[in-house]
């Protein structure tokens, strides 16, 4: 990832130049720079808080897989927005944008989009099983969070949407005011919107802030709240329930 001002005509531009290395360029489980950058292009479309893109490399620029964006010049480092001062204000209301920003990007029109992976509860959880098992270390207490998730699966959602998939504290940019940019599309799919709402209380984006879940920052109700404003719906707590233990077995 590269920083640099793009100067024309006098007038300097911040960017921000993200870039495949060698080792992730094929990553299965996440998507190539070319189909994110699409993706966000998708998102800034429909008024989402994302950083514009402005170009995506080509062959010609034999620089690999990668595309220019804006750079937002705020705070994304968790520490400092659950401890700093100058977020007071900001931790008061980031629990309930974050639950608006979630039901935007669940209203997100993606049907077009057939780079998005497409995956059920039961199939999750049947990869994420084949990647424990994958490395050979057995972990006693893995096999009942395991069992827990194949015998309380959900039904199928009444709509599959877009996914953000990695929505949590540290892939946010704030500033004095709330949330600026939700960043990291990279793991993005079409499955069971309340998803995003699991993850984003997983204990491990708390940051030590365990007393509130939604990032450390925030209550599940807020977050609630700020989904049924733009959503219409209330989230299920208990779909939620299920991501956020899905999350953290994760």
């Amino acid at each position: 990832m590269w920083s640099l001002d793009a100067v024309t005509s006098g007038q300097s531009t911040g960017l921000i130049l993200r870039q495949a290395s060698d080792w992730n360029q094929g990553a299965d489980e996440t998507l190539g720079l070319d189909n994110e950058a699409q993706l966000l292009t998708r998102a800034a479309e429909h008024g989402l808080p994302v950083p514009a893109v402005h170009y995506v490399l080509t062959l010609e620029d034999s620089l690999g897989l990668g595309y220019l964006m804006t750079r937002v010049d705020e705070e994304t480092l968790p520490q400092r927005i659950l401890r700093e001062e100058r977020y007071v204000t900001a931790r008061a209301r980031l629990a309930h944008q974050c639950g608006e920003a979630m039901a935007r990007i669940h209203e997100l029109p993606v049907d077009d989009l057939a780079f998005l992976p497409r995956a059920t509860a039961g199939e999750a959880v049947q990869t994420l099983y084949a990647e424990y098992q994958g490395y050979q270390e057995p972990r006693p207490v893995f096999e009942p969070a395991f069992r827990w998730l194949r015998d309380n699966q959900p039904s199928l959602p009444a709509t599959r949407t877009l996914v953000h998939g990695d929505f949590r504290n540290g892939n946010l940019m704030v500033d004095e005011g709330g949330l600026k940019a939700v960043l990291d599309w990279e793991m993005a799919s079409v499955g069971d919107p309340m998803a995003d709402l699991g993850w984003m209380c997983v204990n491990s984006w708390r940051f030590g802030q365990i007393d509130l879940p939604v990032g450390g920052f925030g209550r599940r109700e807020d977050l609630f709240s700020g989904y049924r404003e733009v959503a219409g719906v209330t989230p299920d707590p208990q779909r939620v329930r299920y991501w956020e233990i899905f999350g953290t077995l994760k």
